[in-house]
Order: C-alpha cells, then sequence, then structure tokens
C-alpha cells in the first residue's frame, strides 16, 4: 500500500507542480489554451498556480524529510479541494468530459493519497 502511495503522490505532484508553474508563470496569458480562466483575473490564476505546486511539494517534501508527515495529507485534502473546484467551473460551462477528465483523475487520486495517508498518521498502518 505504501509503495501505491508514494507512487500516486509521486504522479500527482508532478502534475500539479508542472501545471502551477505554468500558471503563476504565464497568467491569463494561456487563456486561449483553457477557455475557464476568462472566469478568473490574472492574479486569481496565478494565486491558482501557487496553491497548485505548494500542494504539489506538500505531497513529498514532509514525507521524504520526516518533518510533519501530517501535512502530506492535507496537502492531498486541498489538491482534492481545488479539482472539485475545477470540474465545477467546467460542469458549469457545459464543457464535454474529456474537458474536465484530467481533473477527475487528479482529484481521484488526490482522495487516494488523502485517505491513505491520514490512515497511515493516524492509524500507523
Amino acid at each position: 500500500m505504501n509503495i501505491a502511495l508514494w507512487i500516486a503522490a509521486a504522479l500527482v505532484a508532478v502534475a500539479f507542480v508542472m501545471a502551477g508553474a505554468m500558471k503563476l508563470s504565464k497568467g491569463k496569458k494561456s487563456e486561449g489554451e483553457m477557455a475557464w480562466m476568462r472566469h478568473f483575473s490574472d492574479a486569481q490564476v496565478r494565486g491558482i498556480g501557487a496553491v497548485e505546486i505548494l500542494g504539489g511539494l506538500g505531497l513529498i517534501l514532509p514525507a521524504v524529510t520526516g518533518i510533519a508527515v501530517i501535512l502530506v495529507p492535507i496537502a492531498a485534502t486541498g489538491l482534492l479541494i481545488t479539482m472539485i473546484g475545477a470540474v465545477v467551473v467546467h460542469a458549469k460551462d457545459g464543457d464535454p468530459l474529456k474537458a474536465f477528465a484530467p481533473s477527475i483523475v487528479l482529484g481521484a487520486l488526490a482522495l487516494f493519497v488523502a485517505v491513505g495517508r491520514f490512515w497511515i498518521v493516524l492509524f500507523g498502518g
């Protein structure tokens, strides 16, 4: 189980750090690629990017260092909430399923990491 959690956390972390870095660096300049950005200001898009980067790092760094490991499931929960918000925005826009499928998959992986890591931190295994 621990190996599966590490693999899921690594996949989610890489996806969020990369996506967050793009949003943080480009802001709304990427609006042509992502129609959902029209609902948000440049600062909000960059804020979402910062949250994604911090969440992605929060999935890995505490576990690797052994410092404040409770932050891993908390970060995963935060990323899950972010993906729920993404699904809501895509659904309100009437986007096809393929547009928000990545949000569903990343949200499901974040949920898996959150539940698994909370279990390990709270119950020891």
